[in-house]
């Protein structure tokens, strides 16, 4: 008799997938669809907020550190009183969810924006009315700027972002760490100081940073300011404006 010795293959068992594997796996998706979303845009905002604050003062500092600022004095906003409204858009694929915050210390208005983690994505607007008679200090750390109506001082700085007045003739200070700044006013006093700043004003003097260290005071005609370590010209070659000042105007 022959025996026949016969091979069993090994069972084959499934495993089980691990839940790290999973995280990962779940984590790819939120940042795929995170990623296919880029390009939040405050504009798209179609329920924007609108809030009111007490303004004891003849001035305002507005203190923003992220949004894109409208800067208005309107004869309409009463007295004491600022109104703000807000657009925000923002997502955030892992962490925390985004905000923004408004607050009122003193004469200051605090906006901040709260937009961190993996794949964040957000931006914001405010639009803020001032009544007449209220000077204006803008600090921002990033974001377009733009005003007008102005009768009364205003200042505007931002660290990066452009810079546009309007239809204001009170006594201007404009100035962009990275950014244009323009300014189309009847003022009479107009500083500015950027990579690229332009001011047409109809009253002298129209100061913009000029390099080496020198104002330039032109009445009235476009000033467009010239980057660092720009040479004068010679004598003999043409000039944009008829005239200037040849009092040097300190750098701010």
């Amino acid at each position: 008799m022959t025996a026949t010795a016969r091979t069993t293959s090994p069972t084959r068992r499934s495993r089980p997938v691990r839940a790290p594997a999973l995280a990962l796996a779940g984590a790819a998706v939120v940042l795929g669809a995170a990623l296919s979303a880029c390009g939040a845009a405050a504009a798209d905002d179609d329920e924007p907020e609108h809030r009111a604050f007490d303004l004891s003062g003849a001035s305002l500092t507005v203190d923003s550190d992220d949004s894109a600022l409208e800067i208005v004095a309107s004869d309409a906003q009463p007295e004491g009183e600022i109104a703000v409204t807000r657009w925000f858009q923002g997502t955030v694929a892992v962490g925390s969810d985004p905000k923004v915050t408004w607050s009122m210390d003193g004469d200051r208005l605090v906006l901040r924006e709260h937009c961190s983690g993996v794949v964040a994505d957000c931006s914001a607007k405010h639009r803020i009315v001032v009544p007449r008679g209220v000077a204006v200090t803008v600090e921002s750390d990033d974001g377009s700027v733009r005003a007008g109506g102005f009768r009364d001082a205003l200042s505007v700085r931002t660290k990066d972002g452009s810079v546009r007045v309007t239809d204001t003739s009170g006594p201007l200070e404009l100035r962009s760490g990275d950014g244009s700044v323009r300014a189309e006013v009847s003022s009479r006093t107009v500083r500015a100081q950027a990579a690229t700043a332009r001011c047409a004003s109809s009253s002298p003097p129209c100061r913009t940073g000029w390099s080496p260290a020198a104002a330039t005071a032109r009445r009235p005609s476009t000033c467009r300011a010239a980057p660092t370590g720009w040479t004068p010209p010679p004598a003999t070659a043409p000039r944009t404006c008829p005239s200037r000042a040849t009092t040097p105007a300190p750098m701010w």
